[in-house]
């Protein structure tokens, strides 16, 4: 990515809501959701040359603060849903960026942005994002975003707890690694961050439990 495209793009992130908030946590996001992109493809996931810069920017694009959040209860997905994720990022990169982004690379971005949520897109590279932000939901990494996401809507410890015992008694956690992903590897990734979802969801309900008891 050109380095003054990043530079703009992590300005814009530094502000993370509409309450003049400041900070990095929608910067690192994005840079972690960057990281992940370069170790997939070092997996060979992909074959053939991958044209990194539209992967790169859409990353950072879907950090972009959303105009309109809903809050879902606790034990749906954690944030808004993907399809108007995708679109607002892509309407945010155009209407904010245009100008300084070359017009080709906006388009394939964009492209990428708009497959991302579809069940079978036809970029093999909009299939990696959708892997990607769909394994954020996994692991440590994903008990600390569904924990941030409560927090903004006043929720707390128990909101979480309660959140992963309904995620587990639903079946989520069965229907997200059949549905989520398109590459069998990051499936057994997910698989793999899964089991420390339960681990963490397991010292979560003993230390409440023993709350509780006092």
């Amino acid at each position: 990515m050109d380095a003054k495209v990043k530079q703009l793009l992590e300005k814009a992130l530094m502000k993370v809501d509409g309450h003049e908030t400041h900070g990095p946590r929608l910067v690192d996001d994005a840079l972690r959701l960057c990281g992940r992109i370069h170790a997939l493809i070092r997996l060979k996931i992909l074959s053939g040359e991958v044209d990194l810069a539209p992967l790169e920017i859409a990353c950072y694009a879907l950090q972009l603060p959303l105009r309109h959040q809903k809050l879902l209860p606790t034990g749906k997905l954690g944030r808004s849903n993907l399809k108007e994720r995708a679109e607002q990022a892509a309407e945010m990169l155009v209407a904010g960026f245009a100008d300084h982004i070359d017009g080709a690379l906006l388009d394939r971005t964009t492209q990428l942005l708009h497959e991302l949520p579809q069940r079978k897109p036809n970029l093999d590279e909009a299939k990696l994002l959708a892997d990607v932000v769909n394994l954020d939901d996994f692991g440590v990494t994903g008990l600390l975003l569904q924990t941030i996401h409560l927090s903004r809507a006043g929720g707390g410890v128990a909101q979480v707890g309660d959140g992963l015992e309904k995620r587990e008694s639903y079946g989520y956690w069965g229907a997200r690694l059949k549905e989520g992903f398109h590459f069998e590897p990051v499936r057994q990734i997910a698989r793999r961050r899964l089991e420390h979802t339960r681990q963490a969801a397991a010292l979560l309900s003993d230390e409440m439990k023993e709350d509780r008891a006092v």
